[in-house]
């Protein structure tokens, strides 16, 4: 083990511990992961973030995500503004727009004047294979049988997958049952996210997300954006929607069905440190 520089970010409480690993010299461990992460014993975070130098020559770095389970997963809308924010800040990069590579493939990340970030965060996949989703064919609502009950769901990968609920009220909305039958039920082989979803009016929602292998988060990128991809494509959201979380506010456009989906909002410094790793 080796000390490592870390920085504590957070987007809308959504929180991160980032690392600069363009040098390769971070060995990634998932027990170690998992022992950071913890709120008590560790240093406390929803996912990892990892910076390392760009494998595909469209992008300026390649941008890794670790839960806090220790697993590693596609993308992270409130990670991604984090990062940008941070590669800016240390002065890795002079460029205000930069693409960046995903497992889930090529990003571009835009730091505006007043600090928020805006993420192109991919065009979403309803295909239920691509998502994967365990479903014959695709449609705007599919039932899925949990426990006794058998319930109205969306489904769409944002780079990673996610499953949406309509609600009532976000408040007494079942987050801490649902969410973890739903994240691990037999229809979704790689887990899913699980997200609950008050419609206010057609520009604005309220959202819960139980995100896959975390638990619940005060606030998840790509479960607002794909809240705002499946309720626009099942008719119920307009193209442009504010997404409130209990973390605060995201900007949700979605043009057409071809286009990319872009989150707009902020991210924050919390503190340095050094860890062992």
């Amino acid at each position: 083990m080796r000390d490592v520089n870390f920085t504590k970010m957070h987007g809308l409480g959504n929180d991160f511990i980032v690392i600069n690993n363009l040098d390769g010299s971070v060995q990634l461990k998932k027990q170690r992961i998992r022992e950071l992460s913890d709120r008590r014993t560790g240093v406390g975070f929803d996912q990892l973030l990892v910076i390392e130098p760009a494998s595909i020559e469209a992008a300026e770095f390649n941008y890794r995500i670790f839960n806090a389970d220790g697993g590693e997963v596609e993308h992270c809308g409130n990670g991604a503004r984090c990062f940008a924010r941070y590669v800016y800040d240390k002065g890795l990069t002079n460029n205000r727009s930069i693409p960046v590579n995903t497992t889930a493939g090529l990003i571009t990340l835009h730091l505006l004047e007043n600090g928020d970030v805006t993420v192109n965060m991919g065009v979403p996949i309803f295909v239920p294979s691509a998502i994967p989703f365990d479903a014959p064919s695709e449609q705007n609502f599919y039932k899925i049988n949990v426990g006794d009950a058998t319930l109205n769901v969306g489904a769409a990968a944002i780079g990673n997958p996610h499953v949406l609920l309509q609600v009532d009220d976000v408040g007494t909305a079942p987050v801490e049952t649902l969410g973890p039958l739903l994240e691990s039920h037999k229809s979704f082989p790689n887990r899913v996210n699980v997200g609950f979803m008050q419609i206010i009016d057609a520009g604005n929602i309220k959202l819960r997300v139980f995100e896959r292998g975390v638990g619940e988060t005060r606030a998840c990128g790509t479960g607002a954006c794909a809240a705002v991809a499946i309720g626009h494509k099942q008719g119920l959201l307009d193209k442009a929607v504010n997404v409130t979380l209990s973390g605060g506010p995201l900007s949700i456009v979605w043009k057409d069905f071809q286009s990319s989906i872009e989150m707009t909002g902020a991210c924050s410094t919390v503190f340095e440190g050094q860890t062992r790793m």
